[in-house]
């Protein structure tokens, strides 16, 4: 302990406050290192000193909501508690800037939208500045070059990022901002295209014609993890297909909410136990309007109990169809287009007949809906259309950032293996499951579920334009023909590449597109085949082996729930298949944040609360203390019209200033000072026992419980302990003086995590160097506590509140008070008469605390 540091905390001030605290300790932190990685230190201590955090990059393409103050709090949390306990952290700082909200965002902002047909204009000035949603609609937007629209995208993006770590600065997380890095940027492309090149050569990565769940909107292919299902209107037609054979062979009947889909039936399907339809099985029936001849076959995914116990299987109308047509070995009659309308020709038109072909001509062009309101009338003219449709509710496949139902197109696109398709991989995902500890433990089975359920490949090609580009040409034959099944790749020491603008390799840019010449791939990677390589990303994955070797396997990833199965499932994908190991030894799972009506806050559900005012009105320690207050896994409500718990966090800063400063006021006792006062004895070890409790929960990751057994003790420190004390320490007992300097300094630094603005204040009236770098407290005494303190705490509730019944001041003098209790408060009946005022105090056994009898002194005379 030193004397006070002018340059970095100052004197006590006369009042002390928290407003200005985030402003100025984060300026000194930045300054002084604090949160800076001693690589050095680190290096001489090994790789066992190192805590290392694997920390989520948020999407910068927008404001930050509620929801990542409330997890990333969290993550700090365990990476303050870690710092003090004496490692070295390695706590660095991603932008995931790069996908469709990036595009989306500049696309509204600026009132562009890319065409990668268009020339490079380098004076493109854009035709809007500042314009969010100004211009959502492709008929309003300005087409440019695919290197103006990328241009645009990092320019948004680096503005974007420099509001997220302002935000960030002021809620105190304790991140290295010099290990800050961009999923655009170099070293993640060197890294996601050298993994990705790596797949391809262990034959992970391939590429392949499939149906794939498509995003008519952004026109782009969506993965599995990026679903989403929302409940939409619909109807059910009951539709007749004709037997085939005689003409009185009668007919089968088909429920369905995709007539307009009749086009690219390819079968009828029913359950193999389905006694209704077992003696059609292997016969054939034609399609209404079309007159197509299809098979019925038996597929167990058939469900006897839904319509009419048989369904019309057409490519594609949903997953389900995808399954029979792979199953079934079906043929491909594929109808809609990449833009969501009826393809101008469909591939089965030579089947149809005349009037079937007048009928699709008809069709051709129209949107889904608008096709599907003509069949309907197409089928009342027929006669076979049956009663009127039914409506009904049922959920749709939606891309998770999207706002039009998912088609199903078949394109050819990129896959790497994640376990669905190989029971070897998934079993070995299953066990790094198993080797990384959950926290809370039943996060696991969410993780455990996805990878059970894994339906297809992870499929990483997108159509777009601002994301890490796909490192492949492919060679154009003699004849002009593009051979995709011969790909050209470069050597790892080229990356990264760009193969729209970077010639292949033995290649001249002259022969691009050309006979006996090349093409690049355009399509880029999707974002979250950058962001699974966050630990290598930051860890300098092969550009730097020192540095990965102490980082990796990182200690800790924090993360939301939401993003089990997208983020932290491919990021474990990715060490599995690259290192044969976990890429983190722990997995801290936050819950929601839920409005009042206990609803998840989303965007979509327009209830978000964003945190800039929040922080603003009741000041940064406040908003982490309702982060702290709530255990990972759990969901936590937030009203903000009453944010009672963040009123709370508020209160608890402020006293610890005005706690602090009392403290403070006393002289400091010699360092040789003897503590022998029974009461303060027993307030140590009471404090050592919260201090065990406090560091066993840290250790656990769980911050609430740690809160849970510091905060009451605190006040009670506050409201009972210090009242209890001050005379004695008025009059320099060096055993009461010494006492409250230790519980102070070991209460700033139990609750440094969760208030660390606070605590760096009170802190620096009396230290140079940052609480921060502090070490966390070890317990101050060995002896269990005796109960001491408690009993004379509820001893002087019960003198206070005699004296309130009384409706006097608690300043009104005693003249006798009798009180019930155990034999113990007689070791502290000097205090207690002391803060009391009280001149004869009695003291009888009892079970319980009482005061059984009080006599107050009569006040003076007016």
């Amino acid at each position: 302990m030193t004397s006070a540091n002018p340059a970095a905390g100052g004197s006590i001030p006369p009042q002390p406050a928290l407003e200005g605290l985030e402003a100025k300790w984060s300026e000194v932190w930045e300054r002084e290192g604090t949160h800076r990685f001693d690589r050095a230190a680190a290096l001489a201590a090994g790789r066992a000193a190192v805590f290392s955090v694997d920390t989520p990059p948020p999407t910068a393409s927008g404001s930050l909501h509620i929801g990542h103050v409330f997890s990333y709090t969290h993550m700090d949390l365990a990476a303050r508690f870690q710092r003090m306990r004496g490692k070295q952290l390695f706590y660095p700082m991603g932008w995931d800037d790069n996908g469709l909200p990036t595009e989306r965002r500049v696309q509204n902002y600026y009132g562009v939208r890319c065409d990668p047909t268009l020339p490079y204009d380098p004076s493109f000035v854009p035709p809007l500045e500042g314009g969010d949603n100004a211009s959502s609609k492709a008929a309003d937007q300005l087409p440019i070059s695919r290197r103006n629209f990328i241009e645009l995208c990092e320019k948004l993006t680096a503005e974007d990022e420099k509001q997220f770590e302002s935000l960030w600065r002021e809620l105190g997380l304790s991140v290295d901002w010099s290990l800050s890095y961009r999923t655009i940027g170099h070293e993640a492309q060197l890294a996601a295209q050298r993994a990705f090149l790596r797949n391809l050569a262990r034959g992970e990565a391939y590429q392949a014609d499939a149906p794939t769940l498509w995003d008519v909107t952004f026109r782009t292919a969506v993965a599995q993890a990026e679903l989403e299902d929302k409940d939409q209107p619909a109807a059910y037609h009951r539709v007749a297909f004709r037997r085939t054979g005689a003409p009185d062979a009668g007919t089968i009947e088909i429920e369905t909410t995709r007539p307009e889909l009749l086009p690219a039936c390819v079968a009828l399907v029913a359950h193999p136990d389905d006694e209704r339809y077992q003696a059609l099985f292997g016969t054939t029936v034609t399609t209404p309007l079309f007159g197509v001849e299809v098979p019925v076959l038996a597929h167990h995914l058939a469900q006897k109990d839904k319509g009419s116990g048989i369904a019309m299987i057409c490519t594609f109308g949903d997953v389900t169809d995808v399954v029979w047509w792979r199953e079934l070995d079906l043929p491909t009659r594929a109808i809609i287009g990449k833009d969501g309308r009826i393809l101008d020709e469909a591939p089965a038109a030579g089947l149809f007949t005349p009037e079937g072909r007048e009928r699709y001509a008809e069709l051709s062009g129209k949107s889904v809906f608008g096709a599907k309101a003509r069949v309907v009338e197409m089928l009342r003219e027929s006669g076979e259309l049956i009663g009127e449709p039914k409506p009904i509710t049922h959920p749709v496949k939606f891309f998770e950032k999207g706002d039009r139902p998912l088609e199903i197109v078949t394109t050819r696109q990129w896959y790497i293996a994640n376990g669905a398709r190989d029971e070897a991989l998934r079993d070995r995902l299953i066990e790094a499951g198993k080797q990384i500890d959950f926290h809370p433990d039943f996060m696991r089975v969410r993780y455990d579920n996805w990878v059970g359920g894994l339906t297809g490949d992870w499929l990483i090609s997108r159509q777009r334009f601002f994301g890490v580009p796909l490192p492949i040409w492919y060679p154009i034959d003699a004849d002009g023909e593009v051979l995709r099944e011969q790909p050209i790749v470069p050597g790892e020491h080229l990356l990264p590449v760009d193969p729209s603008s970077d010639a292949a390799p033995g290649y001249d840019e002259n022969q691009r597109g050309l006979p006996n010449g090349f093409v690049g791939e355009l399509d880029i990677m999707d974002t979250w085949a950058t962001s699974s390589l966050t630990p290598q990303i930051a860890g300098g994955w092969e550009t730097d082996p020192e540095l990965f070797e102490l980082v990796f396997p990182y200690s800790l990833r924090s993360q939301g729930q939401d993003i089990i199965r997208t983020w932290l499932f491919s990021t474990v994908l990715r060490a599995e298949l690259e290192h044969h190991s976990v890429p983190w030894t722990d997995a801290g799972i936050s819950g929601f944040i839920v409005d009042p009506d206990r609803k998840k806050m989303s965007k979509s559900k327009g209830n978000v609360v964003t945190p800039a005012a929040m922080l603003e009105e009741h000041g940064s320690d406040a908003v982490r203390y309702w982060a702290a207050s709530s255990r990972l896994g759990t969901d936590a409500a937030f009203d903000p019209q009453n944010p009672k718990q963040m009123k709370i966090g508020r209160r608890l800063a402020i006293k610890v200033l005005n706690a602090a400063k009392f403290v403070y006021s006393f002289p400091e006792p010699a360092a040789n000072s003897l503590i022998d006062n029974p009461l303060d004895v027993d307030m140590l070890a009471e404090l050592s026992r919260v201090v065990r409790t406090a560091t066993t929960a840290y250790e656990e990751y769980d911050h609430a419980r740690a809160l849970e057994a510091t905060e009451p003790f605190f006040w009670m420190f506050c409201d009972d302990y210090l009242e209890l004390v001050k005379e004695r320490a008025y009059a320099g007992d060096p055993s009461a003086t010494s006492a409250l300097r230790q519980a102070i300094d070991v209460l700033l630094r139990l609750l440094a995590p969760v208030l660390p603005f606070a605590t760096e204040e009170v802190w620096r009236w009396t230290h140079d160097t940052s609480i921060h770098r502090a070490s966390w407290p070890e317990a101050l005494v060995g002896e269990a506590p005796r109960g001491l303190l408690p009993a004379v705490s509820a001893a002087l509730i019960g003198i206070r509140r005699a004296k309130t019944e009384a409706k006097v001041s608690q300043k009104t003098e005693v003249v006798l008070a009798r009180l019930a209790g155990p034999a113990i408060l007689a070791e502290a009946a000097d205090d207690l008469r002391a803060v009391g005022r009280i001149a004869e105090l009695e003291l009888v056994a009892g079970d319980e605390i009482a005061v059984t009898g009080i006599v107050l002194a009569e006040p003076p005379a007016a």
